[in-house]
């Protein structure tokens, strides 16, 4: 009986090592997954910063001033001013449509109601 216990405890024992090994490898291979998507992460936010920065050197007041200046002639841009705009009163808004018509008879019923609640 005592090799059949013995034999029984070396299989077990070799299955949890290689069960370890197994797990051991899939963690490293899940750490160098997630350290390269942080690189990419990294990279990524370093580009959108690149340009942010790039957004916000090309639509400085001065330089638009000047691109409007220039292409006067094609586009005919000229300065807001507050008279261009117009009052919330002044807009013509739709009128208002009911969502729904108008219910003439409401005790029209098609079908029948259970007493119960269940529906058919």
């Amino acid at each position: 009986m005592r090799p059949v216990l013995y034999v029984l405890t070396f299989l077990s024992v070799m299955g949890l090592a290689f069960w370890a090994y197994r797990e051991n490898y899939a963690t490293q291979q899940a750490l160098k997954d997630m350290a390269a998507l942080q690189d990419d992460i990294a990279a990524l936010r370093e580009a959108l910063t690149l340009q942010r920065a790039e957004w916000a050197y090309l639509n400085r007041p001065e330089r638009l001033r000047q691109l409007a200046t220039l292409n006067f002639d094609r586009l005919g841009l000229f300065p807001l001013t507050p008279e261009q705009l117009g009052a919330a009163r002044d807009i013509a808004y739709p009128p208002q449509v009911p969502l729904m018509g108008s219910i003439d008879n409401p005790q029209d019923v098609i079908g029948q109601v259970a007493p119960d609640g269940d529906f058919p």
